[in-house]
């Protein structure tokens, strides 16, 4: 650890809870202990991972697991439609990475059907429960977010939520946001790993470990922005209440196999309408820029990284003082701030198609990649505010008011917990 980047990883949490109390809906009731507990456990629990052999091997044997399933997917692709499905092949994202989103989903119903997802569920919020003092239901729900999604997760705690205060909510919907699927865990390693096994490993290991310490992000960005001032109606249980995941062994994989087409079409699809929606404005924007004659001179200024006006080079502009802010060497600020636009503006999986390619034609430093793994990953994007939305209020539609409400600021809260997590990374690295 050089001491320039502990210096950039520590200012860039100062900034971004600066931004949480700037944001805050009533900062004299934060709670600063809080504040400090979680950004200790995010830098414990990462210590943890990244410096402590036995504590990393046993999270290696995980990520060897989701390699193993990866694999089992690829073979079942490739029975189905032959090299077509091979990484890195022209069709390799649709018959490689998306029976990987199938399997993955079918293998996390089945470790719900055996009561192994909610034993480790319970651990992760028993934890968070004592080191944060929150109440049951959003412990549960943000350990929950760390193995399945933002629509999965409040199933968890389904009793609870006409119940749940606003801070709790805005929890639940932060917590949301700035963690990842184990459905879509394994597509990202497929993604960024490739074919390589070795590069599987080490990038799974950076999403594991991206995704666990990302809960108490979450939690501190959302009691900064919307601290609890309602102790008397918070519930303190930690019970994961019954939930049907079938009746047998192979109806929950069966199950979820039906629920994980369903996600990789959604992906499928709107990756289509998103990258088609980039291509439709890029067309534009350079036909602008030759009118207006600034192609040439963007080219210039980005020392060749974007070719002429395009979206990526306006959201590369954009967010490119965030690139700086979470450690991101200057070179790489320009095309890691392109990135972070397109996984809040569009979603992650544009993002890491993105990092994938850039990866691929050597564009960025080993350090940038590795801080963007741990910067894009999560659900936070304006998409995911519906979703949150649809899916929530279907299960508590007395809380629909306040689930529009914070929309906008589970967003931010959730964006900011990912940034967190980069930071941390950064000063480890």
């Amino acid at each position: 650890m050089e001491f320039i980047y502990i210096v950039r990883g520590i200012l860039g949490i100062a900034i971004l809870l600066a931004i949480c109390f700037l944001l805050s809906a009533d900062k004299k009731h934060i709670k600063w202990d809080l504040v400090g507990i979680g950004i200790g456990l995010q830098l414990v629990l990462a210590i943890l991972l990244f410096k402590v052999p036995f504590v990393r091997h046993i999270f290696q044997y995980v990520v060897d697991f989701f390699i193993v399933v990866i694999q089992a997917s690829t073979d079942a692709a490739t029975f189905l439609v032959g090299d077509l499905a091979k990484p890195g092949g022209p069709f390799g994202f649709a018959f490689a990475v998306l029976p990987t989103i199938i399997f993955f989903s079918a293998i996390s119903s089945i470790l719900y059907y055996l009561g192994i997802l909610q034993r480790i569920v319970w651990v992760f919020a028993w934890l968070m429960k004592k080191t944060m003092k929150l109440s049951g239901a959003e412990s549960l729900a943000a350990a929950a977010n760390v193995f399945i999604g933002q629509t999965e997760a409040p199933l968890v705690i389904k009793p609870y939520l006409e119940k749940m205060t606003k801070s709790e909510i805005l929890t639940l919907m932060t917590g949301g946001m700035a963690t990842i699927a184990g459905s879509v865990f394994g597509a990202y390693i497929a993604m960024l790993g490739g074919g390589d096994a070795e590069q599987q490993s080490i990038f799974g290991m950076h999403l594991l470990t991206a995704s666990i310490i990302s809960a108490p992000a979450a939690i501190v960005a959302a009691k900064m922005l919307f601290p609890e001032t309602e102790e008397n109606l918070v519930n303190k249980d930690i019970n994961i209440p019954r939930s049907e995941a079938g009746s047998n062994f192979l109806d929950a994989l069966a199950r979820g196999t039906t629920d994980g087409m369903k996600l990789a079409v959604n992906v499928a699809i709107m990756l289509l309408s998103f990258m088609a929606f980039i291509y439709l404005l890029n067309g534009i924007l350079g036909s602008l820029g030759d009118m207006l004659n600034i192609n040439a001179w963007i080219k210039d200024i980005s020392n060749g990284q974007f070719e002429s006006l395009s979206m990526q080079a306006i959201l590369g502009a954009l967010f490119a003082p965030m690139a700086w802010v979470i450690g991101i060497p200057q070179a790489d600020i320009l095309l890691v701030g392109q990135l972070l636009g397109e996984k809040t503006i569009l979603n992650e999986f544009v993002s890491y198609a993105s990092l994938e390619g850039f990866i691929l034609d050597g564009k960025l430093s080993e350090r940038a990649i590795i801080i963007s793994t741990y910067a894009l990953c999560g659900f936070a994007n304006f998409a995911s505010i519906g979703i949150q939305i649809g899916g929530i209020g279907s299960l508590a539609p007395g809380q629909r008011k306040t689930l529009t409400q914070f929309g906008v600021k589970s967003l931010i809260g959730g964006t900011i917990a990912c940034l967190l997590t980069a930071c941390i990374a950064g000063i480890l690295i």
